[in-house]
C-alpha cells in the first residue's frame, strides 16, 4: 500500500504565530538594575543579551576563551563549539562588549570554575537553551510586557539601533544578520571599532 505523502501536511487554518514583541528601551534599563541587584548566573545572562543582541544559546554557549577584556575594546569571537552550533554563517563574528552586557560576562568570568560560562545551562555535551528560557520567562515577572520573550531583546536591539541611525548594515554585522544584496557578500565586514562605537551610543550610562 502506497503512503499518501500529503496525508499529514498541515494546509492551514490554524492560528497565527504569536509576534514576538520588542522590549521598549526603559524597560530594558530597568531590567539591567534588576540583574545588578539580583547578581546570579540567570541574570549574568539576560545582562548579556540585553546590550548585545546575542541569541540565548549564543550566550549560554559561551567559554572563558571565547572573552578578551584586557584589551582597549572589550569583545567575545563568537564561533561553533561541539556543544553549540551557530544558526547561519554570518552568526560567527566578533560582538564588542559594552554596558550590561560587558558587566555581565564580566561576573560570569570570575565566579567560572571550568572552561564554561555559564555550566547550569551548557555542558560539554550539549546545550540547555530551552530550560534556560524558560527559567528566564519564570523569572521576568511585571517587568516587560505580555508577548514579550527573551528573544524580544534582540528584536529590541535593531529599534535601539535605529534610533541613533545606525546604519543598516552596520546592525546586521552587530547581531549577525544576514544582509540582503550581492555586494555585500564580498569584502570584510565592519570591524570591531566600528562596531563599537555605534554599540556605546545606545547603552545606559552607569555612573
Amino acid at each position: 500500500m502506497t503512503t499518501n505523502p500529503f496525508a499529514n501536511m498541515n494546509l492551514g487554518g490554524g492560528k497565527a504565530p504569536r509576534k514576538r514583541c520588542p522590549i521598549p528601551t526603559e524597560n530594558i534599563f530597568n531590567i539591567q538594575t534588576l540583574c545588578g541587584e539580583i547578581d546570579d548566573d540567570m541574570r549574568w545572562i539576560v545582562a548579556t543579551i540585553s546590550d548585545s543582541g546575542m541569541r540565548l544559546a549564543e550566550v549560554i554557549g559561551l567559554q572563558k576563551d571565547d572573552l578578551s577584556l584586557d584589551v582597549e575594546i572589550p569583545f567575545l569571537r563568537l564561533s561553533e563549539h561541539p556543544w553549540r552550533r551557530l544558526k547561519t554563517s554570518t552568526s560567527k563574528r566578533d560582538v564588542p562588549l559594552v554596558g550590561a552586557a560587558l558587566g555581565g560576562l564580566k561576573r560570569a568570568l570570575d565566579e567560572a570554575e571550568g572552561p564554561l560560562l555559564f555550566p547550569r545551562y551548557c555542558t560539554l555535551e550539549n546545550n540547555k537553551a530551552n530550560y534556560a528560557a524558560a527559567a528566564y520567562i519564570q523569572s521576568k515577572g511585571k517587568y516587560v510586557a505580555d508577548g514579550c520573550v527573551v528573544h524580544s531583546f534582540r528584536h529590541s536591539l535593531r529599534d535601539r539601533l535605529r534610533a541613533v541611525e545606525c546604519p543598516a548594515d552596520i546592525i546586521d554585522a552587530i547581531g549577525g544578520w544576514t544582509t540582503e544584496g550581492i555586494g555585500h557578500k564580498y569584502g570584510a565586514s565592519y570591524d570591531l571599532g566600528v562596531k563599537h562605537r555605534w554599540m556605546v551610543r545606545i547603552c545606559k550610562k552607569y555612573d
